[in-house]
């Protein structure tokens, strides 16, 4: 058709797995456009998993500076934000610039449109005044944005999303974040670290809800030590800016501050990107694909938008899916039993699998255990706060929660346990790296 532009697959949004499965395609030989509003490498490079964790470490050194006088003598602590803020725009972001990512991509072979791309019909994509067609189809990966919920007044007002948070430069003296998930407690904790005096307002029943209940009960045991107010069951009505800092009016109080981050999720406009010429609910909040991430003939989703997880980990191990399937290779279709997620605070939150609440609700026969980290990490006892928690079905672990120091490390060994169904049996006769964190595991199981 006139004025179409005719490629092999045209890739809607270039947060990792997009970048990644582009990158691929025209690597195998395929005519590849790429379309990106952003930044090439999305959230996560410029916003997200890099940044963030240089922002955690820093607040993380300052945690452990400060145990010094327990543990080993003397030390003096002097916070300054606009340490890990260089870093974060010299070594991280590049000032926000994604020259060497775009042009990385390019030196592929693919072609990077810049624009916001929209389904306009079938394997048809339209940016701004152009179109373009894919004769296999489309890939889309449109990542999120910040969801900020409708509170009266709070539009009106200069409140930070977790981008303007990774950009600061100095602590605001004082900051309320609304929003206990995974963004705001990593960030709740590293601003209060830096000097902020810091109020969380969630109003769910705990700190990171989705996770298990233990885990938000010891998040809020450990930010209370450290000075950090803990609203919890609070849900927000009014949000007022006179200048100078925030109110929070929420069910039961209100909370002032500086600066008032928003950290209430993440969100997809599924309307704006038109799925409906595709056939596809633009009301929902994620779209549904199959084991190959096929969404409808010709269209493929991967990455936060399918529900499985806000995580690169899994937008790139989507790709790699649905790569194979544009390809028409065989492979192993999507499994997310054993899927792992980390939550950066002190200590840290890892999961695997399923919870206790959701194995029980799917009528399982299930086993619980839960055995604190100071009974068997000798030399940390009473001072490494935290837990695993197991959770079996029959002769296998289902699920598991570590919460700990180093507990993205050793749940590890626990997604690897649950993912290739390794018998407890197995597991308790294992020989365990000892005094370590992971010899809890050992006793865990044992208690199974």
């Amino acid at each position: 058709m006139a004025g179409v532009e005719e490629v092999d697959v045209v890739v809607v949004g270039l947060g990792p797995g997009g970048e990644n499965a582009a990158g691929l395609l025209a690597e195998a030989g395929l005519e590849v456009t790429a379309v990106e509003a952003g930044l090439v490498g999305g959230e996560c490079p410029y916003y997200g998993c890099v940044p963030t964790k240089m922002m955690v470490r820093a607040a993380d050194a300052l945690g452990e500076a400060r145990r010094v006088p327990r543990f080993a003598g003397r030390a003096e602590v002097v916070p300054d934000l606009g340490v890990p803020a260089r870093r974060v725009r010299q070594e991280a972001t590049d000032d926000w610039n994604d020259k060497a990512a775009a042009d990385r991509l390019t030196g592929k072979g693919v072609t990077l449109v810049r624009g916001y791309g929209v389904l306009t019909g079938p394997r048809e994509v339209t940016v701004g005044d152009r179109v373009f067609r894919g004769r296999r189809g489309v890939l889309l990966n449109p990542g999120t944005e910040p969801a900020v919920p409708p509170i009266d007044g709070l539009a009106d007002t200069p409140f930070w999303t977790n981008r303007d948070a990774v950009k600061a430069t100095e602590a605001p003296a004082s900051l309320v974040v609304l929003g206990g998930g995974a963004i705001g407690v990593e960030l709740a904790q590293v601003f209060a670290r830096f000097g902020s005096d810091v109020t969380v307002v969630e109003g769910g029943e705990r700190l990171v809800g989705p996770l298990e209940p233990e885990a938000g009960d010891l998040l809020r045991e450990v930010f209370e030590a450290e000075g950090i107010t803990v609203h919890t069951g609070a849900k927000a009505s009014r949000v007022t800016h006179d200048g100078a800092g925030f109110t929070l009016e929420f069910a039961g109080g209100r909370a002032t501050g500086e600066r008032l981050l928003v950290a209430t999720g993440r969100r997809t406009d599924l309307e704006r990107l038109g799925v409906a010429s595709a056939g596809l609910d633009p009301r929902a909040r994620t779209i549904p694909v199959d084991g190959r991430m096929r969404a409808a003939d010709g269209l493929w989703a991967i990455g936060d938008v399918t529900g499985e997880g806000a995580f690169t980990h899994v937008s790139m191990y989507q790709s790699a899916i649905a790569v194979r399937d544009i390809l028409g290779q065989d492979g192993p279709e999507a499994d997310y039993h054993a899927l792992p997620h980390v939550t950066f605070t002190d200590p840290e939150i890892g999961g695997i699998g399923v919870t206790e609440a959701k194995a029980r609700a799917a009528g399982r026969p299930v086993r619980v255990t839960l055995t604190p980290i100071g009974e068997s990490t000798r030399g940390w006892i009473h001072e490494a706060p935290g837990f695993i928690k197991l959770v079996a079905d029959g002769e296998h672990l289902v699920g598991a929660t570590v919460a700990a120091p180093y507990a993205g490390e050793i749940m590890g060994f626990l997604a690897l346990a649950i993912q290739a169904r390794v018998p407890l049996h197995t597991l308790k006769h294992m020989i365990y790296a000892y005094p370590t964190f992971h010899r809890a595991i050992e006793t865990a199981v044992a208690t199974l």
